[in-house]
């Protein structure tokens, strides 16, 4: 795909202005209507696609665009997962090859390369505080690492009975982390003390805990998601409504909703006072086979997809979409910075790419 910047100029089917999405005249916005409100060509060949071919809409602000900044051959297998650090300075990708990679994030060059993991990572992690992260593997270990020494591990921990799937930091405790393995076995782990702290059931598929407040974890295990208590492990929601296996979920940054994906539909939950939450949004899938999604760093609406071969940008608000051709294959991973506005995606096709 080229990395020329593109922008779908739209407007709306009745004239209305594409500056403040809404007014139908000048008059009522003060914008220019014969700049604005033009209908206006793509600037590239490949690019924006709206959901309604027959009336078209604008997706978000006018202004607002979504194009490729950079890509790497991120290995010579599969990649399964990514993360950026905290600062939005560094991203980690793993996958098939075995290998967690760290890269600079403004020129995708290798920093360094973790190599102790004997099966496939399948998940990759950074502290939310400090300049550390973990991944996870099929070889049922977790493994901590420094970022800035990382030519062995700090602490691997064993236990696990079976292939370990996920893993993420709590929040606001540098000092824990939690993984869960294909048995739905979940454990805390004690960094400092290289200890277990807890087991329980719960998640097979992945887990992520509550951003900002840390008080929930969201453990996905078949077309279920138990968002469970952090200290006493109860399942104070259960939102189901999926009706084929969930592959991923994510938290908005302001740990209010929470967003799962199965292969046919996208659901965006919100934790009220009822124990199964309200699902508040939902997107089902046209052939694009959904698979991983992360909310966008600067619109809140906005969520970005990864399918096979493509990204779909859905604006929740509108329940509007975009299809952009992304990867050669399934783009297994997304992660975002809020801190840089980047956007990574991480796919079979063995590249990584970041969006802005």
């Amino acid at each position: 795909m080229s990395q020329e910047a593109f922008e779908y100029q739209l407007w709306r089917k009745d004239g209305g202005c594409r500056r403040c999405w809404w007014w139908a005249s000048k008059s009522d916005c003060g914008w220019d209507r014969e700049r604005w409100c033009r209908p206006m060509e793509p600037r590239a060949s490949r690019g924006w696609q709206q959901a309604d071919r027959g009336s078209p809409t604008s997706l978000m602000h006018p202004e607002f665009t979504f194009t490729e900044v950079s890509s790497v051959q991120a290995s010579t297998s599969k990649v399964i997962c990514c993360q950026f650090s905290s600062d939005g300075k560094l991203l980690a990708s793993g996958g098939h090859d075995k290998k967690a990679v760290l890269w600079y994030t403004d020129t995708l060059k290798t920093k360094t390369t973790l190599e102790e993991h004997s099966m496939l990572i399948t998940d990759v992690r950074f502290s939310p505080s400090m300049l550390r992260l973990a991944t996870s593997s099929l070889d049922k270990t977790v493994r901590v690492w420094d970022a800035d020494s990382t030519s062995y591990s700090l602490r691997t921990f064993t236990g696990h009975s079976a292939s370990v799937m996920s893993l993420d930091f709590h929040p606001n405790t540098d000092d824990l982390i939690c993984s869960c393995d294909g048995d739905g076995e979940i454990r805390y782990w004690v960094i400092k003390n290289a200890c277990c702290a807890r087991v329980f059931k719960g998640g097979i598929v992945q887990i992520r805990f509550q951003p900002r407040h840390g008080r929930y974890l969201a453990a996905a295990a078949e077309n279920v998601v138990s968002i469970l208590d952090v200290e006493t492990q109860a399942c104070r929601h259960s939102l189901q409504g999926h009706t084929e296996p969930i592959h991923s979920v994510c938290w908005d940054p302001s740990g209010e909703f929470l967003a799962s994906v199965s292969v046919d539909s996208i659901r965006v939950w919100t934790l009220g006072s009822g124990n199964e939450g309200e699902c508040v949004h939902e997107l089902s899938c046209n052939d694009k086979k959904f698979h991983s999604c992360v909310f966008h760093p600067t619109y809140s609406s906005l969520l970005v997809i990864g399918c096979y071969q493509s990204l779909e940008l859905w604006n929740m608000s509108e329940n509007k979409t975009m299809t952009l051709s992304a990867h050669d294959g399934l783009i297994a991973a997304l992660a975002v910075s809020t801190v840089s506005g980047l956007v990574a995606s991480a796919s079979h096709d063995k590249i990584v790419k970041l969006w802005k």
